[in-house]
């Protein structure tokens, strides 16, 4: 028995976090576990306490707007079970996530309409003790088909934003999809983002490459924020014209999320982009997979294979790019906290307040 198949058939987990096997007499897959825990604690990145809401005080009902999945459990997988959301759920909650936004990544416009009705139906049930989904992050598929920007969206599934075609998205979702991020380029005219804003939603930019004037027509029409500033974007750049030097051009009119686990954005860096935009203007979000949580080796996003190391970051198969992360924004507060030295006052902000107030922001935009 694999470890996925062991965690779908076994594991049970308890409210203080501590995983249990039913079986674990017969078996003893629970002493296995622990070990296994004691293996992912090992890294720097990952907390090194069963239940890490006690170390961090009150710092904790963190909001993540951006999250694929976890221990094992893929959102964008067009099986995903009613036990394996509540799964989820329960162990974010176990991770001292309160509240966040499933999000679907590019595919073809059909299936990503099937996989945000399935969210849709879970994110109407409630249950004691777990996360709650809040909404849904569409991640696509009006972004650029570029390589580098693409990330790891599959470019074939990139298409050019429509109203159409966004209707049946934001419709699918019946009334559940709370932001959605695209490329203001695949946009030229705005009229995408515009909707969007009309309808409520937040509307961000990424995996793009925007110019100044395409960023000021969508930031006229409603963009408001941008996604995990410092990726989605190639390796190699021009000097001074680039999408980063876009975007921090306009840090007076953008919220930017960012990926803090270490490994997409080097600490020195994520606190540059935080005290350009501001801590007011600055969201941590996991952009986690469904291999965060697991163990090293073979782990799924959607279509895709993942490969996640020794250190616990997901990359592409032939290892170019990262695909997501490995970390749950628990692991995450710990270089903002202890190595970048930020206020408990200035975390609750960039883990928790900014993501609730920007997404209230956008809802008070909706025209009736």
């Amino acid at each position: 028995m694999d470890f996925q198949e062991f965690r779908r058939s076994h594991i049970r987990q308890n409210v203080d976090g501590a995983a249990k096997c039913p079986h674990s007499d017969e078996c003893g897959y629970e002493e296995s576990f622990t070990a296994l825990r004691g293996i992912l604690a090992s890294s720097h990145h990952i907390s090194k306490s069963n239940d890490y809401r006690l170390e961090c005080g009150s710092m904790k009902n963190f909001i993540d707007l951006q999250i694929n999945g976890c221990w094992g459990i893929d959102f964008n997988s067009s099986e995903l079970s009613e036990h394996d959301w509540h799964l989820a759920c329960k162990q974010l909650h176990g991770s001292g996530t309160s509240e966040f936004l499933p999000t679907i990544i590019t595919d073809s416009l059909d299936s990503m309409v099937a996989k945000i009705q399935r969210l849709a139906n879970y994110c109407e049930e409630r249950c004691d003790g777990n996360a709650v989904a809040t909404g849904i992050h569409v991640e696509g598929p009006f972004i650029s088909p570029v390589t580098g920007y693409i990330g790891a969206h599959p470019p074939s599934n990139a298409i050019p934003a429509s109203i159409d075609a966004a209707q049946r998205l934001v419709e699918a979702g019946r009334g559940w999809v709370r932001m959605m991020t695209l490329a203001p380029e695949m946009d030229p005219e705005a009229r995408v983002v515009q909707f969007l804003a009309d309808q409520g939603i937040l509307v961000a930019a990424g995996h793009t490459n925007a110019t100044i004037e395409q960023l000021q027509r969508s930031i006229d029409a409603g963009l408001g924020c941008f996604t995990h500033l410092g990726n989605g974007s190639p390796a190699e750049m021009p000097r001074h014209d680039n999408i980063i030097h876009r975007v921090m051009k306009f840090r007076d009119q953008l919220t930017v999320t960012l990926i803090a686990d270490g490994h997409h954005l080097p600490g020195w860096l994520l606190q540059i982009f935080i005290e350009w935009f501001g801590v007011d203007r600055s969201i941590i979000v996991s952009d986690a997979i469904s291999a965060a949580g697991l163990p090293s080796g073979y782990h799924t996003l959607g279509n895709r294979r993942v490969w996640v190391g020794e250190d616990g970051v997901p990359r592409s198969e032939d290892r170019s790019h990262f695909v997501g992360s490995g970390a749950l924004l628990d692991q995450m507060l710990p270089l903002l906290r202890d190595d970048l030295r930020y206020s408990h006052e200035n975390l609750g902000k960039m883990f928790r307040d900014n993501a609730k107030r920007l997404l209230e922001t956008a809802q008070k935009r909706k025209t009736s």
